[in-house]
């Protein structure tokens, strides 16, 4: 796998992946950025929750599982000390479904988080993952 990433004109990030899509990173005004794009660490947790979904839909659909939507909400704290790295991740699952079985829901999510998301499994090393759902009707 392969990324490149260079430095804007107007000082912004740019990331393009081996897949040809482009992301745009900027700083924190706080730091001399101009607030074009997220920030890397923002970029990180998106890729833990878009990692999770993918296969938490996945493995629900494969046991059959109906649901309409599910949205995944981080809340992420970090140390105060340089590096500044994740020290606990929590990842609140809401899955909106009519009929859908809460057990199944639980494994997949234990799935996702212990065998399955590489990013999960990178992150764990330096942070407390932890995660919960609620099942909403719809």
């Amino acid at each position: 796998m392969q990324a490149s990433i260079r430095l804007k004109d107007d000082d912004s990030i740019e990331g393009v992946t081996q897949s040809g899509h482009q992301v745009l990173m900027d700083r924190s005004p706080e730091v001399g950025g101009q607030n074009l794009g997220a920030r890397p660490m923002e970029m990180l947790l998106l890729s833990l929750g878009g990692c999770t979904i993918i296969d938490v839909v996945l493995i629900l659909r494969k046991s059959r599982q109906v649901f309409s939507d599910i949205q995944i909400d981080i809340d992420a704290k970090r140390s105060d000390e340089i590096p500044k790295i994740f020290t606990h991740i929590h990842l609140h699952f809401v899955v909106t479904a009519s009929d859908i079985d809460e057990k199944r829901v639980a494994r997949a999510i234990s799935l996702s988080a212990e065998k399955y998301c590489s990013a999960s499994k990178m992150l764990d090393a330096v942070a407390e993952i932890t995660h919960d759902f609620e099942i909403v009707s719809g």
